[in-house]
């Protein structure tokens, strides 16, 4: 069982490195998928592509540093792991964006903190009075954050919104306490198997790319796969193993702002002075479940 001990718990600075990771990487990320949708890749391939390279590339080099072969039962948990986190959630995320505007996705993903936090409670972790109230302002953050967009969305994207967050979730939830390979390797065979599930999935639903794709959106793809999976993914199943589901899930608040600021950079989409409120607001937040989190710590270390 690979559960986080308190002989080896991690230091401050690799969980402010982790949180970083998932926080600024995972916010740009939106604007990636985008750039590579416009650009000719379809949802489920470009999925599929990314994570079959990710997931070789980084099964391969920890095979190569002496990493075990994950057993039969750690492939069926962790291939189970990567259908909830990367084919329902992220693959759905990709087939909204091309009918839902970005605030509506922002917001909808937003809401993945709050559903960790149910299924958490369900299996009996239940989030301190701090936790709580960090997870009720953070969506309240991105609402506001987002309040000004169109909310334009297909009635097939509003339910893939629906489906990734508590697909997401719940599949956070389901992984503490089940038998999994280290850390790096559950990433790796997450990325693996749910990279072979998203390409049946992109060639039953007859998906193909344009002729020929744009190099912007091969630039957005190789950025995904370096950024957004092998550090970002990565990043985020360590801290599931280290640290409060709360607190992991966080990131959902964090990143429409990374996003909003990366847009306005790089997109020419609108920002304003306006924006600055909700955003102190969802750092207020995080900081929220960041107290929480130590504080539920402190009686566990005075034992």
């Amino acid at each position: 069982m690979n559960r986080p001990s308190e002989a080896h718990a991690p230091t401050g600075t690799a969980v402010i490195l982790a949180l970083a990771a998932v926080y600024v990487i995972w916010g740009s990320t939106y604007l990636a998928i985008k750039f590579a949708l416009e650009g000719g890749f379809t949802p489920f391939w470009l999925g599929g592509i990314r994570f079959l390279i990710a997931g070789s590339v980084m099964f391969a080099i920890l095979r190569l540093r002496g990493e075990p072969m994950p057993t039969r039962a750690q492939w069926k948990n962790a291939g189970t792991m990567g259908i909830l986190l990367l084919v329902f959630g992220n693959g759905f995320v990709n087939y909204a964006e091309q009918s839902v505007s970005s605030g509506l996705a922002a917001v909808a993903v937003a809401s993945a903190p709050i559903w960790i936090a149910l299924f958490a409670r369900m299996k009996g972790d239940r989030p301190t009075r701090l936790e709580w109230i960090g997870v009720m302002i953070g969506f309240v953050g991105v609402i506001w954050l987002n309040a000004g967009s169109s909310l334009r969305a297909s009635p097939s994207g509003l339910i893939a919104l629906l489906i990734a967050p508590l697909a997401w979730s719940y599949g956070s939830i389901w992984s503490r306490g089940r038998d999994l390979p280290s850390p790096f390797m559950t990433s790796a065979v997450q990325m693996l198997c749910a990279g072979v599930v998203m390409s049946i999935v992109a060639t039953v639903r007859g998906e193909h790319l344009q002729s020929p794709v744009s190099g912007h959106a091969i630039a957005a793809v190789a950025y995904l796969i370096v950024m957004g999976s092998l550090i970002g993914f990565s990043a985020y199943v360590w801290l599931l193993h280290h640290v409060r589901p709360a607190l992991a899930g966080s990131y959902a608040y964090v990143n429409p702002v990374i996003a909003v600021l990366l847009g306005a950079l790089l997109a020419s989409e609108r920002f304003s002075a306006r924006d600055l409120i909700p955003m102190a607001i969802i750092v207020f937040a995080v900081l929220a479940m960041t107290l929480g989190k130590a504080m539920r710590g402190k009686p566990a270390q005075a034992k």
